[in-house]
């Protein structure tokens, strides 16, 4: 799967998410969503891309999402 494309959806996710007043349950719920909603290669690609490109396109909510429930996620 393209990384550029896996980073542009993540994003979307992350500014659905980032209009909730609480920041720290909007890190939760985009982990959540990943988790739930994206298959591991998937996560395993945006992982790797975090690694790699320390997490290049990502909004900063994202990373920082990524970044916190990386266990969850990998």
């Amino acid at each position: 799967m393209d990384v550029e494309n896996l980073v542009l959806m993540a994003n979307r996710i992350g500014e659905f998410f980032q209009a909730m007043p609480d920041r720290e349950e909007a890190s939760r719920e985009i982990a959540l969503h990943l988790r739930k909603f994206w298959e591991p290669r998937m996560r395993r690609e945006l992982l790797a891309h975090l690694d790699h490109a320390d997490g290049a396109g990502l909004l900063a909510i994202v990373d920082e999402s990524i970044r916190q429930h990386r266990e969850a996620l990998g």
